[in-house]
């Protein structure tokens, strides 16, 4: 009886000190579509779609474009994420290049364009949970120096609270959301030291409890 009691003590200790270690979310407009529109991303187009943070951080983000050749790899990429529709307050901003950025080919569309996902990593960007952000991309650039566009999806498929994201193109004003996944980190928070030592107090507290219990 002595033991359950003390195996039952030791896992509200363990509950009372986890409140919270860090973990991931994500923001999920939905897949890739690649068969009914894309959004230029270069030459002076900007394409800025809402997001809602699920976290205090944003680590990165990855969606799918559309080019024209197979070796129309996407090198790098400009990025911000702001509190307007490109504009507003800048929580961050930056050219995705080199390790930070990868460009997986996918398919070939109806129409001949070649459909990748490009992935931007490394970011650590400043973000309040519930909160809506807008995630601008433009001057992108390939080693061909060709067209990329950023591929439509009408938030179909979306999985997350706040989709289907609102977009717009700085040239047109309203368009149809696109196709893009939002990574960050420290959904919960760290344990604080009290928390930890709490928990070690009472793990040692009970191991002496069962050691007198067997001998």
């Amino acid at each position: 009886m002595t033991t359950r009691i003390a195996v039952l003590a030791l896992l509200c200790l363990g509950l009372a000190a986890v409140p919270a270690w860090a973990q991931n979310w994500s923001y999920d407009n939905g897949p890739i579509n690649g068969n009914v529109d894309a959004w230029y991303i270069n030459f002076g187009n900007i394409v800025s779609d809402t997001f809602v943070a699920g976290g205090p951080l944003v680590n990165g983000f990855s969606l799918g474009v559309e080019t024209i050749f197979s070796n129309d790899i996407v090198t790098s990429l400009d990025w911000s994420i702001t509190s307007g529709e490109n504009g507003g307050t800048t929580f961050g901003a930056g050219t995705a290049s080199g390790a930070n950025l990868t460009d997986k080919y996918i398919s070939s569309n109806q129409f001949g364009f070649v459909i990748s996902e490009v992935t931007v990593s490394g970011l650590n960007v400043p973000t309040t949970s519930g909160t809506t952000y807008w995630l601008n991309l433009q001057s992108a650039q390939t080693a061909t120096g060709d067209p990329v566009a950023w591929d439509e999806n009408s938030g179909v498929g979306c999985m997350s609270d706040g989709c289907p994201s609102k977009a717009s193109q700085n040239l047109v004003g309203t368009i149809p959301s696109e196709s893009f996944t939002i990574s960050g980190s420290g959904s919960g928070t760290t344990p604080e030291p009290s928390s930890i030592l709490l928990l070690s107090s009472g793990i040692l507290g009970l191991a002496g409890l069962m050691r007198r219990k067997l001998f």
